[in-house]
């Protein structure tokens, strides 16, 4: 299947998940994951208007991004180690996975020494997976006391992973906990500003994660499909 037509058939897909959970579809935006494909099919995806591009790996990212870094908006989806945020700091404007108060001093340092703000999304780790990185629901509260004076750091949102699941409903517990957990800190104001979005839902379970409030959803595989380059 051709870019345009995977594109065509995900359009439909999360019109659908819209409509029944009673949502605008303008509330969705859809990042598409690069990390599998050449550079290439990333420039194809940025011609065809997908705009958000999500990488998880610098080093996966650097060729692409020297290429087409001033084309749309680039996402850092992956674990990102301390010592990396020198590598894509001012290049990424938006980090999913934010998860520890070392990262947040180092992307506050930097970031302060650019003069520039960073639009991060807090990890949790809601299923309580081993193999899973992000905070436990119950230390998110003081995570955001901890970083609360970081003027560098906007925290727009929170992000999960769910397991994957043999049938996708399976999932929905996972993201309405995220979601629940959003409005929790909204209602105990424990941010700046109120955090509005959710990064959750991946190719296997996008449209569960729509219903349940998503408002990023991050396709690798369904979308621009998985070629190595």
């Amino acid at each position: 299947m051709a870019l345009k037509e995977r594109m065509n058939d995900v359009e439909t897909r999360i019109n659908d998940a819209c409509i029944r959970s009673g949502r605008s579809t303008d509330d969705v935006h859809v990042v598409a994951v690069t990390k599998y494909v050449s550079l290439e099919m990333t420039a194809q995806v940025l011609n065809h208007g997908l705009l958000h591009i999500g990488e998880n790996r610098w080093q996966n990212a650097e060729e692409k991004w020297n290429a087409l870094g001033h084309e749309g908006i680039w996402h850092f989806i992956g674990h990102l180690q301390t010592n990396k945020v020198k590598d894509i700091i001012n290049k990424f404007q938006y980090i999913h996975s934010l998860d520890r108060f070392s990262l947040a001093q180092e992307l506050e340092k930097k970031a302060s020494q650019l003069d520039i703000e960073i639009k991060a999304f807090v990890q949790v780790n809601i299923s309580g997976e081993d193999t899973k990185y992000g905070l436990a629901p119950e230390n998110v509260a003081s995570f955001l006391n901890e970083i609360k004076d970081f003027n560098h750091i906007q925290v727009v949102g929170l992000m999960t992973m769910a397991p994957f699941e043999g049938h996708p409903e399976d999932t929905r517990p996972v993201f309405r906990g995220l979601r629940e957990l959003r409005d929790e800190i909204n209602r105990q104001s424990l941010t700046r500003e109120p955090i509005t979005e959710l990064s959750m839902g991946m190719s296997n379970d996008f449209e569960v994660a729509i219903e349940e409030g998503s408002t990023w959803i991050r396709l690798g595989s369904i979308l621009v499909g998985k070629e190595e380059g």
